[in-house]
């Protein structure tokens, strides 16, 4: 049976662990060629050989995306090794829980630098090489019904309101969203989709240390403190990141080229709007 995305190019940052590794997997197995980016070279390493030793198609690449010049270089390894890119899922990201007023310059720009600007520069750079792969027969036309790629960036539901103790975070996360509205107005003439996934508790270690985090800040244990936020969700569960993969593949196939500029809670019903 031929997949979603089957020989499309597909970048997935953040892809080692966690949802990006969720992710990435789930593109490769449903026929894309992945391109992996991460920092930590030990669990790209793991993701690339489990991705491969199925019979799928994936490459690592260790990178800081917060370095513009990374960025580049992984898109031009990409055309050079697969010859286009069809998918970018920006998934990379840091977090840390700490009081308004403890939030140093040092803990701002690096939630800042990881969480937007490697993100708008990621879409940038894969935007125009989206753009430079358009047919010539459809460049002087209005509008064509086929997309020609797609673009799926991780918010977050702290970007739907404010949080005491994640300012930095919420905030890049509401950046994601209005950055996912912008991109998407910028290429809707091209066809390039732009949307995002708004998350809620997802099991990972990012989650885990979060957890570790807001027990030293309100005095509870890590186990309570993730256990109290699952109870406010209404279907009293934690996502997977399965949950997550299969709304990415949803927005990076044919079954979505009528949807840009959204962004999807996949949240158990957290946040409704």
């Amino acid at each position: 049976m031929v997949g979603a995305v089957e020989n499309k190019v597909a970048i997935v940052t953040g892809g080692a662990m966690g949802i990006g590794r969720s992710v990435a997997i789930k593109l490769a197995e449903e026929g894309a060629k992945v391109v992996i980016v991460d920092i930590d070279a030990d669990a790209l390493h793991k993701t690339e050989t489990d991705i491969t030793a199925h019979g799928n198609i994936a490459k690592g690449v260790k990178a800081d995306i917060r370095d513009v010049q990374e960025i580049r270089r992984i898109v031009d390894m990409t055309v050079s090794e697969f010859g286009r890119i069809d998918i970018l899922v920006n998934v990379a990201g840091v977090m840390k829980s700490l009081p308004f007023l403890e939030i140093s310059v040092e803990e701002w720009n690096r939630v800042i630098d990881v969480n937007l600007r490697g993100t708008f520069f990621f879409i940038q750079a894969c935007a125009a090489q989206m753009i430079s792969q358009i047919p010539q027969e459809f460049r002087n036309r209005d509008r064509s019904e086929r997309s020609f790629g797609k673009i799926v960036n991780f918010s977050s539901i702290s970007g739907r309101r404010g949080r005491a103790v994640q300012a930095h975070y919420a905030a890049t996360k509401a950046g994601v969203i209005s950055l996912t509205q912008s991109a998407a107005l910028a290429f809707a003439q091209y066809n390039i989709n732009v949307n995002a996934v708004a998350p809620s508790v997802v099991l990972t270690p990012m989650w885990e240390k979060n957890s570790q985090d807001k027990s030293k800040i309100f005095g509870i244990s890590a186990d309570k403190a993730s256990v109290e936020f699952i109870e406010r969700i209404p279907l009293k569960r934690p996502g997977t990141g399965l949950d997550m993969a299969e709304a990415v593949l949803f927005l990076c196939s044919s079954k979505a080229d009528y949807i840009t500029g959204q962004t999807l809670n996949v949240d158990g019903g957290f946040e409704m709007n």
